[in-house]
């Protein structure tokens, strides 16, 4: 089952960016690698901290009226690419 909520921060963003990795079973140092990132701007996301592009587009968001949602996707429902049908 997909879990969606409102972004309506960057604190909301890390929660869900975590909860996400975790679901997949990474750290953040696998994530980093996998991403070819530093570890440290993992943590930083995911502890919401904040940023100028970050701050600008929640400031942009608000000031817009328009909402930001965020849908994490259970690694374990995800189809198999094997099982799809095709259309031809």
């Amino acid at each position: 089952m997909a879990v969606r909520g409102q972004v309506s921060n960057a604190e909301a963003l890390g929660r869900m960016l975590q909860q996400g990795r975790m679901l997949r079973g990474l750290s953040q140092r696998q994530l980093a690698e996998q991403l070819g990132i530093g570890q440290k701007w993992v943590w930083e996301m995911e502890q919401g901290k904040p940023g100028l592009l970050t701050e600008r587009l929640f400031e942009m968001l608000r000031a817009t009226g328009v909402r930001l949602y965020a849908e994490i996707d259970d690694p374990e429902e995800e189809a198999d690419p094997t099982e799809r049908s095709s259309d031809g």
